[in-house]
């Protein structure tokens, strides 16, 4: 299968995607000096996207998932592990770029691009004639055609309490 192919899976998905949610994606801009004076860093919008599990389907690509940050105002606070205190960080940072708090927003998410996929590329591959995703870095490969499926299926009918 080649990337047309892998493209036409995806676009397939789109379409059954509909009104389903989406969530935002945007991009970490690290605090710049203004007059000298350091400015906290902030995360910009860069659109949205289906989240699909280890995949982010946009209106014209696919996107591999990186980090999601739950928008929250910043507080002072003490911390027992530096991970936390990154965690409060990329929060507020979500806030002070527009996303309200308690929303969602996916950072460190690169683009794939489906002529370049081969078989050893990640989430995403081709070997021989199918379409690949590995939806873990521990776990193996499944077709993506039964992977969107399912993933399709979660979103638009989520468990409930979900």
């Amino acid at each position: 299968m080649n990337g047309a192919l892998t493209e036409q899976l995806l676009s397939a998905a789109r379409a059954r995607l509909g009104e389903a949610p989406r969530e935002r994606i945007g991009e970490l801009q690290e605090g710049r000096r203004l007059l000298g004076i350091p400015r906290p860093a902030r995360i910009v919008a860069r659109g949205t996207a289906w989240h699909l599990g280890v995949l982010l389907l946009t209106d014209d690509g696919v996107l591999a998932t990186g980090d999601i940050v739950r928008s929250r105002a910043e507080v002072r606070r003490g911390f027992a592990a530096e991970s936390q205190r990154r965690r409060a960080e990329l929060a507020a940072a979500a806030a002070r770029g527009g996303v309200p708090e308690g929303e969602t927003v996916h950072i460190g998410w690169h683009p794939i691009d489906p002529a370049r996929l081969d078989a050893a590329s990640s989430p995403l591959a081709v070997r021989g004639d199918d379409a690949l995703v590995r939806w873990s870095a521990a776990g193996g490969y499944m077709p993506l055609e039964r992977y969107l499926d399912e993933r399709i299926d979660l979103l638009r009918h989520p468990p409930e309490r979900a």
